[in-house]
Formats: structure tokens, C-alpha cells, sequence
């Protein structure tokens, strides 16, 4: 984006008294009041500045404080741009002073930080002022620097953004983006593009780089980011997402109700929480929930797409999406899409709009080794073709085991145009209470689950048979539907169909599962099949005791990724493509 920034600051001249020590200039706490004049001293409270364009022809030292009248409201942008700040132990402070949060409304960005780090920013309710949007970001980090070290330690917390092209948005023209970052506790809603995204250079497969590193994003509720139905060139209406990230996490948060108006033709839908020309990204703990598309693609709840290495999708609950609960997708041609992980969540009632496309969906061309384990999906009343798993496109090293995967007149799991050398569904629960029972592997259906052994050679490990085709005794009824995130308990098995009857990973194929199902009860061994130890009346054995907190610690994977601007203005993103169920 064009930068025009006149940063007015102190002229130091070189004195030539080499031997005197460093001189570091005390920092100051300067106050911005409705009462307030700009031609005060602005040092306290008593003698307040009055604009935001006061507050831009001072260098901001590192340590300084900007602080605004709370409930007030202010006009313009602030802006912190290199040379201001840039210490991260002593950062910059953006926030709000006396009773309230200070409301800062722009028509183009909030607050803009170029170039630089150190940057505390908080307390603050942030409005676009426009019809319907403001044209810029509400909180916009941008480096357009090329080698050299990133801008580090960007703090963002207890904010409300709302009314922008996108709530908060952290970019880079170069490789050379920000480091450190955390987003908490933050409200990011009714915004046209996204609550809240990443971006960097367009994506080179050959030599992959990653602008951002090291992002954290925890307790953020993105909502209402509805979309632009005119802009088909890439997706908008999305909640979180992550490009050109090395090392990033997003827990605790939820995406909801978000993407309802974006473009009918698109190829390109709206995701509530995904990543994609990344590596080493952790989502965990988080809830996506009544995510819209108005196309034939996406709607989902959380995604890994384009291009996404060493990434994780654990312990997340969505339902009654447009699309997917959760999907893996690529088509660019590229080894790099590999060593990724979709574990212990529960997905129910999705595909609302798209039950084609699956309750879990892997599809595109170019994963490799991705491991789906531990999940219970249910599709009830979706009607028609409307699986609980589907499989498609060219994969290789596939891996689906201890999954349940229930369905209400739909087949439990299609598989399009792969063989056991690509895929492998091993240890599965298989459960369809009414109707047939069916599976569709590539143009064949079959109703049992010996058949489709026999023909395929899958649910078998060294010859023996693998996998059910049993009632889970869901704790909410046979196929029950979650209505908020308190019902995830109605997914719960009741009874011991399921204990101790999951493949052990970690003994057989040396996968490391972690300690703990979705509810945070130590899992039992062998493991169950699903996403939660079964809780059966008269019996401990499968509720355990919780050993981790609500949402775990952060997880570093080691891990390399690069992005590309998703709304496509330096590459194509999102390049998730319509799918549908071959005749």
C-alpha cells in the first residue's frame, strides 16, 4: 500500500563527545482530551492536547505513552513509524486514560505502525467511519523493508475494531515482517474483508520464505465480517487468517457469523479461522460456528490451505457451518504441502449450504503425509450426498484412523479417485442410524464394511480387520446437534462401544497423539475411537482427570512457511476451489 508519512521529530546533531555516555531521553506520557488544546504541553491530564495530529509531530521514544480521554471520541489516524519507538523493553503505549476506552474513528486506518516495533497498543475502541466501511485497517502493521531484522514485539490487546476493510491486518511487501506479535483479548467485528489477517509477497514455491514469524493470537472474537459480494478475485468475509506465517498460534478464540455476504460467482469462499503459505501454525481451543459463503466454495469453520507445512488443527469445535467443520486443501503443485495434523475436534452439523462437500474434507492435489485422527463428525439433516468425510483429488500419504464419522441418510465417508497407497482409513467408527449404511470409494458403493476390505484393502493393519460400524451412544442422542459451544458434551459416547477400541498410534506407527482428548480428560490406552474418552455410566476408566488447562501452553513446531496477500493484491490466496462429488 502507498505510504506518504511525515513524521516530525527532534533533530540530534552529532556533538563529537565520543567519551560522554549514552544519553537516553526520559519518556513522557502525553494526553489527548475533547477539552484539550494543542498548544499545551499535553504532559497531563490538566494540560491535554485536543487532536490526533498533535500527537504526529512527535518522535515517540521508546517508553512513551499516548493516552486518550476514555469514552471520548477522536478523529483521524495515529500513526508510530520507524525512527518512533523500536525498543522492546520499552515499548511505545497506546491506550486509554480515565473511566472507559477512548473511541478513535477514521476514514482511512486507525493506527498505523511502519517499519517498526515495540508498540504496545490497548484498551482502545477503534471505528471506520464511511458507507458502509472505512477504506484502510483498524490497527494496520506494515513493513516494506527488504532483509535485516523484523520489527519486533507488537502487543495488541482489549480492543473493539469494527467498520474497517479489515479489523487488523499485519503485512509485509518483503520477507522482512514482523516478529513477536500478540493479539488478545480483542473484539473484531462487522469489518468488509476479515476480522483479522497476515499477508506477504506472492508465494514462491521454489524458494519459500515467510514475511511473519512468531504470532500469537489468543481469546480473539471475530464476528459479523460479512464480505463484498462484488469482489470475486479472492475471498472476502473471512474471520482470522494467517499467510506468510513461520510460527504462529490461535487459541481461545471464536469465529462466527462472518462471510454471509461475499460474491456469489467467487471461486474463492470465506474461511472462519485458516492459514495458508505458512508453516508451523498451531490452532487449538477455538470455536467457528454459523460461518457464511454465498459461492460454491469454503463456508468452512477452520481450514489448512495452500501451500501449509508442519501446521496443526486440534481441539476445536464447529458446527452448523455453510461448509466443512474443517478441510485440508491445496492445488498448487509444490512438495510443500506436508506433515500437517487435523486432531480432536468435533465437528457437527456443517455443510449447511455444501454438504457435498463434507463434514471433514481433504481435497485439491499435493498433500502429502497428512495425518486425520481422533475426530467425531456428524452430518445430520443435511440430507442427499452429504458425507462425513470426504476424500478427493491426488493425495499420497494420507493417514485417517479413530475417527467417528456419522451420518443421516448420507454415505459415512467418500473417497474419489484414490487407492490404499494414497490413503488409509484404519480404526474408524462408521455409524449411520437410519437409512443404508454406505461408503462410496471411487465409483463404487459399498454396504458393509467386510466388502469394502475385501475390494480395497482398507480397515486392515498386517491382515487383520480394523474399524466398526457401531452405535457411539452419543450422551445427546443418536445424531445430535450442537447449538452452542456449551453442547459439545452431546458428542460425548455413553457407552463402551468405543473404550479402548482406537488403533494405539504411538505404539504402531509412532505417532505422537499427546496426552489428553478434546475435553482435556487424559486418554486412555488404547485410545478410544473419536475426539473424547467415552464416559460410561458405573465406570472411571474412560473419563480420566484433566491435566491441561482449558487451552494448553503454546506450541512452537519447527517449521518454515511463506504468504501471499489475501486480498489478492500480490498473488492469488484462498485458492480453495468448488468441489464437488464426481457422478
Amino acid at each position: 500500500m502507498p505510504w506518504a508519512i511525515a513524521t516530525v521529530g527532534l533533530a540530534v546533531a552529532a556533538s563529537g563527545c565520543a567519551g560522554l555516555p549514552h544519553y537516553a531521553p526520559a519518556a513522557h506520557t502525553y494526553y489527548i482530551s475533547q477539552n484539550g488544546h494543542d498548544g499545551a504541553s499535553g504532559t497531563s491530564a490538566d494540560t491535554a492536547w485536543h487532536s490526533l495530529a498533535r500527537v504526529e509531530r512527535v518522535r515517540l521514544q521508546p517508553g512513551d505513552r499516548i493516552l486518550l480521554q476514555g469514552g471520548a471520541r477522536f478523529s483521524g489516524t495515529l500513526t508510530v513509524a520507524a525512527g518512533d519507538a523500536g525498543r522492546t523493553g520499552q515499548p511505545v503505549v497506546i491506550g486509554s486514560y480515565g473511566d472507559g476506552k477512548a473511541i478513535l474513528e477514521s476514514s482511512g486506518d486507525g493506527i498505523d505502525v511502519h517499519n517498526t516495533g515495540g508498540v504496545d497498543i490497548r484498551d482502545l475502541t477503534i471505528t471506520g467511519t464511511g458507507a458502509p466501511y472505512a477504506h484502510g485497517t483498524g490497527i494496520n502493521l506494515y513493513s516494506d523493508l527488504h532483509g535485516g531484522t523484523r520489527p519486533n514485539h507488537v502487543t495488541i490487546s482489549d480492543v473493539d475494531v469494527s467498520s474497517f476493510q479489515t479489523g487488523i491486518a499485519i503485512g509485509a511487501a518483503g520477507d522482512t515482517g514482523f516478529s513477536d506479535v500478540v493479539i488478545s483479548q480483542a473484539r473484531l467485528h462487522g469489518n468488509e474483508d476479515s476480522g483479522l489477517k497476515t499477508y506477504g509477497p506472492a508465494f514462491d514455491t521454489g524458494h519459500p520464505a515467510y514475511a511473519h514469524q512468531n504470532i500469537d493470537i489468543e481469546a480473539v472474537e471475530v464476528y459479523d465480517n460479512l464480505g463484498n459480494p462484488s469482489v470475486v478475485a479472492h475471498s472476502t468475509g473471512n474471520g482470522i487468517t494467517l499467510g506468510s506465517v513461520r510460527n504462529a498460534a490461535v487459541r481461545g478464540s471464536s469465529a462466527h457469523d462472518n462471510g454471509s455476504n461475499s460474491a456469489p460467482l467467487g471461486h474463492f469462499g470465506p474461511v472462519g479461522i485458516w492459514t495458508y503459505n505458512s508453516t508451523g501454525v498451531v490452532i487449538e481451543h477455538n470455536t467457528a460456528y454459523d460461518n457464511h459463503t454465498a459461492s460454491l466454495a469454503d463456508g468452512a469453520g477452520f481450514g489448512l490451505d495452500d501451500n501449509v507445512s508442519s501446521s496443526t488443527i486440534q481441539y476445536n469445535l464447529a458446527y452448523h457451518n455453510d461448509g466443512p467443520g474443517m478441510y485440508a486443501y491445496t492445488d498448487t503443485p509444490s512438495n510443500l504441502y506436508t506433515g500437517d495434523t487435523i486432531r480432536f475436534n468435533i465437528s457437527d452439523d456443517n455443510g449447511r449450504r455444501l454438504p457435498q462437500n463434507g463434514g471433514l474434507g481433504v481435497y485439491g492435489t499435493y498433500i502429502s503425509g497428512l495425518e486425520v485422527y481422533q475426530n467425531t463428525v456428524v452430518m445430520a439433516g443435511t440430507g442427499g450426498q452429504a458425507p462425513a468425510l470426504l476424500v478427493s483429488g491426488s493425495q499420497s500419504g494420507i493417514t485417517i484412523r479413530n475417527n467417528i464419522l456419522a451420518t443421516d441418510g448420507s454415505p459415512v465417508a467418500t473417497v474419489l479417485g484414490l487407492t490404499a497407497s494414497h490413503v488409509a482409513l484404519q480404526g474408524n467408527d462408521y455409524y449411520a442410524p437410519s437409512g443404508l449404511w454406505y461408503l462410496i470409494w471411487s465409483s463404487t458403493t459399498y454396504t458393509n464394511l467386510a466388502d469394502l476390505r475385501t475390494a480395497t484393502g482398507e480397515e486392515l493393519l498386517s491382515g487383520q480387520p480394523t474399524g466398526l460400524a457401531v452405535d457411539p451412544c452419543f450422551s445427546g442422542g443418536r445424531l445430535p446437534i450442537i447449538r452452542s459451544p456449551a453442547d459439545a458434551e452431546a458428542v460425548v459416547p455413553s457407552c463402551a462401544a468405543l473404550v479402548g477400541k482406537g488403533l494405539d498410534l504411538e505404539k504402531l506407527f509412532q505417532t505422537s497423539t499427546g496426552p489428553t482428548d478434546y475435553f482435556g480428560h487424559v486418554l486412555s490406552t488404547p485410545p478410544p475411537v473419536g475426539a473424547s474418552n467415552p464416559r460410561v455410566a458405573g465406570s472411571n476408566s474412560a473419563t480420566g482427570s484433566a491435566s491441561l488447562p482449558v487451552y494448553s501452553s503454546r506450541q512452537t513446531p519447527a517449521w518454515s512457511r511463506q504468504g501471499q496477500h489475501p486480498d489478492g493484491a500480490q498473488g492469488t490466496a484462498g485458492t480453495r476451489r468448488q468441489t464437488q462429488l464426481a457422478g
